[in-house]
Formats: structure tokens, C-alpha cells, sequence
């Protein structure tokens, strides 16, 4: 079972730019979705000329749902400044791929349970661990891609691109890195690491 919470209405203005296009995954009926507080933060930021839309669909973890969802929406898409994905990590990872030239940002954190996760055929994962840190790494989630979880950056034991652990895995922190420079968001790199708090 999943159960997202919303993060608080300063982070997610915060992450709101000029033109802001929100995506809502109501796929999972697994997921504890905040329903009546999310629909009041999307009629805010529209009020405030910083929605230019509200795509509700389901299953954002399914790449190729995904595409056909959000067809439609490209040219809107494209104009926008950032996207703000409500779901959980595993959605947010998988509009950050989809979508890899805008700044993708998470909506909610996902409180840790055990259980049944979404659709996704990606090697991405949301260990659920409660303060959701994508919003400062570009879409990529240091604790689940990063054989080791480390929050403040790389090991030091990663050689042409490749995770001393799993020669075959690439190292999360250099493709945070990569990502971040793409999006002109390398300030998002001096961050202090924080203690999470895991269950919001």
C-alpha cells in the first residue's frame, strides 16, 4: 500500500514557476491521495495566473502511459517553466525521464509502507522514506539509485560514470549531477544534507 501526503503549501509555491503545469497520477488505488487539499493548492496556483494547466491521469510510472496521456498536452508542456508531479517518487522519476529539459518537481512525499507499487517497467524505485529529496537532486532520487543511499553527494568510488558496487550501475550522483547542469539548477548541488523526517 502507498500513501502520499502532500508537502507543505510554501514548498510546493516555492516550486511553482512562472508557468507551472501540474500533473496528478490517480492511478494507484493503493494510494492515499489528499484529494480535497491538493484540488484547493491546483485552484490556488491557477488563480494566481501560475497554473497554466492541471493534467489529471493515471499511472505516470508507466512510460509508455505517459506518453499517450500527456500527448495532447505537449505544446502546453513545452511552454512551461516547471512541472509539479502528484504522486508518488516513482511517478515524479518517471515525468523527470519522460520530460529530462524541464525542472520536475515532487508534489507530496510518500510515507513509508510495505506493499504493491504502481505499474512502472522502469528500474527506477521510491523507497518511500517520507521527505522526498527529488525536488533537490533534478528527478533523481540519491536513496534509491545510489547503492549506498548517501544524501550528500558522491562516494569517491565511482570510476568513468560506474558505481564501485555494480560495475553496470551508473552512479546516481554523477547522473544528479549531469541532470542539474542540463537544467541550470547546480545551486540545487550546495544544499546541506538534512535529516529527513520519515513520516511527514
Amino acid at each position: 500500500m502507498l500513501i502520499t501526503a502532500l508537502k507543505t503549501p510554501d514548498e510546493i509555491r516555492a516550486s511553482a514557476g512562472a508557468k507551472t503545469v501540474i500533473i496528478s497520477c490517480e492511478g494507484c488505488k493503493e494510494v492515499h491521495f489528499p484529494e480535497a487539499e491538493a484540488l484547493a493548492l491546483y485552484q490556488e496556483l491557477k488563480d494566481s495566473g501560475n497554473a497554466l494547466k492541471v493534467i489529471r491521469t493515471e499511472y505516470v510510472c508507466s512510460p509508455e502511459n505517459l506518453t499517450v496521456q500527456t500527448k495532447k498536452h505537449l505544446d502546453l508542456i513545452e511552454s512551461a517553466d516547471t512541472l509539479v508531479v502528484f504522486s508518488c517518487g516513482v511517478g515524479v522519476q518517471s515525468v523527470s525521464e519522460k520530460f529530462a529539459k524541464k525542472p520536475v518537481f515532487a508534489g507530496c512525499d510518500t510515507i513509508p509502507l510495505p506493499g504493491y507499487q504502481g505499474v512502472t517497467p522502469l528500474e527506477v524505485d521510491c523507497d518511500q522514506c517520507g521527505e522526498c529529496y527529488l525536488n533537490s537532486t533534478g528527478g533523481i532520487c540519491p536513496i534509491a539509485s545510489c547503492s549506498k543511499s548517501l544524501v550528500n553527494g558522491q562516494c569517491g568510488g565511482c570510476k568513468d560514470g560506474k558505481c564501485e558496487v555494480d560495475k553496470e550501475m551508473d552512479c546516481a550522483w554523477e547522473r544528479i549531477y549531469k541532470r542539474l547542469e542540463k537544467l541550470e539548477l547546480l545551486e540545487n548541488m550546495k544544499y546541506p544534507a538534512k535529516l529527513r523526517n520519515f513520516a511527514p
